[in-house]
């Protein structure tokens, strides 16, 4: 059996960052669901589908074209229907939208098979909401890693910011809590630690610090 590792969290938590740096310190394959749906989010502004249409939303991400390309600064390039994201896909808009979109019991049902195909050798780390809960629930190690709101925001801001968007901290702040409500309380694998997930709070912790606690999980499962 292929090894999963699963890191889920809310928005902004870092899993992103950590589970890219995971993978690569692995050399394991590497999935970001939130850019899956981000990007089905994208593929609907681009299309004209609303982002309450079903049934629409569905048909598109049965037909969505995904490429995941490693750029030369390390970071991941995604190309949605051979369309070059750039930076629109971390867009705070774009981001409310994947959101809501990914609510959608037909979406998320559309998605599903996309996300476990990527279960290649000679391993995957997946981060998301429901890897662990839902998508890989045999992950060999689950890992939820979360961080108060404001740690989170602050973080979010400073990436932000540095892309050039116009943004503020207090918005921020009222946008991920609005976020953590929707996605604990969408009725579809909803966020939430799975039953056998290790908790990690990175509210005082460096990246780095986060990264190497995760690889010190990962050792203490795997022979590697």
């Amino acid at each position: 059996m292929i090894p999963v590792l699963a890191i889920d969290g809310p928005s902004g938590s870092g899993k992103g960052a950590v589970g890219f740096a995971v993978a690569r310190a692995l050399s394991w394959h590497y999935l970001d669901s939130g850019a899956v749906y981000r990007a089905l989010a994208l593929a609907a502004v681009w299309a004209g589908v609303a982002l309450d249409d079903e049934s629409r939303l569905s048909a598109l991400a049965s037909e969505l074209r995904l490429r995941f390309d490693s750029g030369l600064t390390g970071d991941v390039n995604v190309f949605v229907n051979d369309r070059d994201c750039g930076a629109a896909l971390r867009a705070p808009e774009v981001a409310s939208a994947a959101s809501q979109v990914a609510a959608l019991r037909a979406v998320r049902a559309a998605l599903l098979d996309r996300q476990r195909a990527a279960r290649l050798a000679p391993g995957l780390v997946a981060d998301g909401r429901d890897m662990g809960s839902h998508v890989f629930p045999d992950a060999f190690l689950k890992v939820f890693l979360t961080a108060s709101a404001e740690v989170r925001a602050r973080r979010r801001y400073d990436q932000l910011k540095g892309k050039g968007f116009s943004v503020t901290l207090p918005q921020l702040i009222g946008e991920i809590r609005e976020r953590d409500e929707r996605d604990a309380q969408r009725a579809i694998a909803p966020l939430k630690p799975a039953l056998d997930a290790e908790l990690l709070d990175s509210s005082a912790l460096s990246l780095q610090e986060v990264i190497d606690q995760v690889l010190v999980m990962v050792r203490k499962r795997l022979i590697i």
